[in-house]
Parts: C-alpha cells; sequence; structure tokens
C-alpha cells in the first residue's frame, strides 16, 4: 500500500503550499524567523486569511520560513525589483505584535 504522505504528489502540494503562505506573508512583510515564533493558532488563522488549508506538519512552516529567507537576501540584492516590494507591510501588526516598551 502506497505512502501518499511522502508521495512525489504530496512532496509538490506541500511546495507549492509553502509558496503561496511565503509570498502572502512576504508581502506582510513577515520574516521566516517571526514565522516559527507564532503560535500553531495564529499560523493556521494566517494559513485561513492566505486562502490555504493549514499546514499540519511543522515541515511545511520551516519551508515557508526557509523561502522567506532566501527572498529576503534575494531582495536585499534587488531592492528595485518589483518581487522586492511588500505591498501590505502595513497588515503586519495584524499578526506580529511589537513588544511593547516599558516607561
Amino acid at each position: 500500500m502506497a505512502d501518499y504522505a511522502h508521495s512525489p504528489a504530496a512532496e509538490a502540494g506541500r511546495a507549492a503550499k509553502a509558496r503561496q503562505l511565503a509570498g502572502y506573508l512576504w508581502d506582510r512583510a513577515i520574516t521566516g524567523s517571526e514565522l516559527l515564533e507564532l503560535p500553531d493558532q495564529v499560523r493556521r488563522k494566517l494559513a485561513r486569511a492566505a486562502g490555504v488549508n493549514p499546514p499540519s506538519t511543522a515541515e511545511t512552516w520551516r519551508s515557508v520560513a526557509g523561502l522567506l529567507d532566501e527572498k529576503a537576501v534575494w531582495a536585499e540584492r534587488n531592492p528595485d525589483h518589483p518581487a522586492a516590494r511588500r505591498p501590505h507591510r502595513d497588515e503586519k501588526l495584524l499578526w506580529i505584535k511589537p513588544p511593547i516598551t516599558p516607561w
């Protein structure tokens, strides 16, 4: 009996999901490390907001974080390229709360 979870089709599906999530998060200026620090509940909400069925494994989330890190390096080298822009940067606050500075 074949194990679908480790089939080429499943791997391709996870990769497509990771790319879609990374694109959504990139547009909102969320970094790979910020993503991995989020609680599972928030990551599931993020996935739904991105129009993606939430990943069931940490492996997919690590893949998303890796894609974000790779794109950040690329964007640093290509700052004027349209793909380096982050059109929904202001929405980051909906997901990543800045630390509160004590008085």
